[in-house]
């Protein structure tokens, strides 16, 4: 998330807790009498509140439940959901499709509310489009891409770079579940050079 930032902001930053391990920030953190000290771990996202991601969607981004259907990559319908946005690309549990091998979220499409699904192997891509790209330095400089928050980098080339932001990339290996609307991380070896959002 830190490839968004601007060096201007990021000179100015100050990461007091980079040092350390979580059993040593909770450690510091009961010897000063904290009650976050011993709080469970989050498993969700910080800004539901605890009202779960269907609810929040329904209130904020006016996204009400509507039946589509869930299909294959040829179009043949396997079964039915109650609204495209419920789901995430490289999705594999709660989809409510029984099948003899498991079933993954290859994409989903707003517009006719339709989510595809198919084998783990079908979510694998060797090319990555970025739109909105950010970059620091040359797109000949970029040799890697983060494309999921922990994952690591991948070794890329830019195949192609658009005059609006968008760049093609090109990745050394494929990569599986890579969902549009997420941070791609543009790197020059270890150094973050830039950022786009997955197309």
């Amino acid at each position: 998330m830190l490839s968004a930032v601007s060096p201007q902001t990021l000179a100015r930053l100050r990461f007091p807790l980079a040092e350390l391990t979580k059993p040593e920030v909770r450690r510091i953190a009961a010897d000063a009498g904290l009650p976050v000290a011993s709080k469970r771990e989050s498993q969700d996202l910080c800004f539901l509140a605890g009202q779960g991601k269907r609810a929040f969607l329904a209130r904020h981004a006016r996204l009400p439940e509507r039946e589509g259907d869930v299909v294959d990559r040829t179009g043949r319908a396997l079964g039915r959901h109650r609204g495209h946005q419920h789901f995430t690309v490289g999705q594999r549990r709660g989809i409510g499709i029984a099948a003899p091998a498991p079933l993954y979220v290859l994409e989903t499409d707003a517009a006719s509310n339709r989510v595809v699904v198919g084998p783990r192997d079908q979510l694998e891509t060797g090319r990555v489009v970025v739109r909105d790209a950010v970059l620091r330095r040359g797109g000949e400089s970029v040799d890697r891409v983060r494309l999921r928050y922990r994952s690591r980098p991948l070794a890329c080339t830019v195949e192609t770079a658009g005059a609006d932001g968008e760049l093609t990339l090109r990745l050394a290996e494929p990569a599986a579940a890579v969902a549009p609307g997420q941070t791609a991380s543009l790197m020059d070896g270890d150094t973050v050079i830039g950022h786009g959002t997955i197309a």
